[in-house]
């Protein structure tokens, strides 16, 4: 993750000298995180915690700009509330808190800056970074890491950072001056199927000496969970999101010119 950060902030610092339109935003953001996989697979739109937030932006031409983003929230799935049966029965959950760095490009559909072209646009981005997450669960009023416990009775803890890549899109609009008011919706691909614990299949009954252990790999309702039998849904990346407003200053350069 350092190295990541590092990357970052060198591939802003040198663009300075290729921007003809110079100009820096920096800005704070909060809105909501949610998450999608084996415990929500089919719901885009459930965002259920708080999220914020905070970037460096490189505009260059009005059109194109890089980004440094940092963003911090909650992601949460319980079968117990899906309309589905079958998760119900299955009976699994799971929270975790989620930090990313990510190094993003915004392309925007008008020319835009703050006080200089028009004053709003809509805007894609897309991009790249790395996520940090650790699943957790309650078990008769304490809270556990299931990483830890090796629920589906892996050999191996799982990687407690991931590569994510980030895309979405937003609309920027100017408030006065050098303010902006920015929505945004974006969403994450990660390369993880662990970030909500639940991938593969249940494992065996001797997988663990730990009685909590067992208890969280296999919670369900009238114990459906065979050895070998589908935990997960072999699905090999899980997805989290955010969506929110940021509120960004735009620094110009005195060397920028139109």
């Amino acid at each position: 993750m350092r190295k990541f950060l590092l990357f970052a902030f060198l591939l802003l610092g040198s663009s300075w000298q290729y921007a003809s339109a110079q100009s820096w935003d920096v800005g704070g953001f909060v809105g909501s995180s949610g998450y999608m996989g084996d415990i929500n697979p089919t719901r885009p739109y459930k965002f259920t915690d708080l999220a914020v937030g905070a970037q460096v932006k490189r505009n260059f031409d009005g059109y194109w700009s890089a980004k440094l983003n940092l963003m911090h929230g909650k992601i949460q799935g319980d079968d117990a509330l899906s309309p589905n049966e079958q998760q119900r029965d299955r009976n699994l959950s799971f929270y975790s808190a989620i930090t990313e760095a990510t190094a993003q490009v915004e392309f925007n559909f008008f020319k835009y800056q703050a006080s200089v072209f028009r004053k709003y646009s809509p805007y894609l981005f897309t991009g790249v970074g790395g996520v940090m997450f650790n699943p957790k669960a309650e078990f008769q009023g304490s809270e556990r890491t299931l990483r830890d416990l090796k629920t589906e009775g892996q050999e191996h803890k799982y990687d407690p950072i991931a590569i994510t890549v980030p895309y979405g899109a937003g609309i920027k609009y100017n408030i006065t001056g050098n303010w902006n008011l920015i929505g945004e919706i974006g969403y994450r691909t990660v390369f993880t199927d662990y970030l909500d614990d639940v991938s593969q299949r249940y494992p065996g009954p001797n997988f663990s000496t730990d009685p909590v252990a067992q208890a969280l790999s296999d919670p369900s309702i009238g114990r459906i969970g065979a050895p070998g039998t589908q935990r997960g849904d072999f699905r090999k990346h899980d997805t989290y999101m955010f969506v929110g407003l940021s509120l960004t200053f735009t620094f110009v350069s005195d060397k920028c010119y139109y």
